[in-house]
């Protein structure tokens, strides 16, 4: 059976990403680095987002991450589903901060409930469709917008989401050529999905690789 075990970035600088992620999120090791200078323009075609518990701990992530060095895609805001706000980083990873909760219950927390990697299909059914063969098993599915796997212990779950909604949730054009930049590890044979994110096979420990 497919699991998911790691994630990890192509980056020009692995050192500076590193330390931008732990001022930022405080990630530690649960998103992997690794070098890259695979040719990428505009969206990569997947997001990262950090579920957290109230909007204190959004607002104190984004501001902690445009300190950093991030840019603001989209602005700290409420919403119909709760709080939330986009940051790009300076590698040019789109990262997403959002609560379900419209109030505050204390101050924050700097906690980070989940970390979720969305990625952008073209045809949700064939992608399901896909991963479902390769041995994942759906968690949660809302018709042709939204899949979303079991990862079991991984300290990343997985999801999926059509591309131009992708995009537009982040405020960003859906248009981009090139490198994901993106590398997912499973407890699999290496593959390819249909939109491009290549999977390789995972070792050691989910969440404590460190590529260089």
């Amino acid at each position: 059976m497919t699991s998911l075990a790691s994630v990890t970035l192509e980056v020009a600088d692995p050192t500076a990403v590193d330390s931008f992620h732990n001022a930022a999120f405080g990630l530690g090791t649960r998103i992997g680095l690794r070098t890259s200078d695979a040719p990428t323009t505009g969206f990569r075609g997947f997001t990262l987002s950090l579920t957290v518990s109230q909007p204190a701990t959004v607002k104190g992530f984004v501001e902690a991450a445009v300190a950093a060095g991030a840019t603001a895609l989209k602005p700290v805001t409420k919403s119909f589903w709760g709080y939330g706000g986009v940051v790009r980083s300076p590698d040019g990873t789109i990262w997403k901060v959002a609560t379900s909760a419209k109030k505050d219950t204390g101050p924050d927390t700097r906690q980070i409930d989940e970390i979720v990697l969305l990625l952008g299909v073209a045809d949700m059914a064939a992608s399901k469709r896909f991963y479902v063969d390769a041995g994942l098993t759906v968690a949660k599915s809302f018709g042709r917008k939204y899949t979303e796997f079991d990862t079991g212990s991984s300290p990343v779950k997985l999801a999926l989401y059509g591309h131009r909604a992708l995009a537009k949730d982040v405020g960003v054009s859906p248009d981009g050529t090139g490198s994901h930049r993106l590398v997912i590890g499973g407890r699999t044979a290496p593959f390819t999905d249909p939109d491009g994110f290549v999977w390789e096979t995972a070792t050691g420990t989910p969440g404590t690789s460190r590529p260089a």
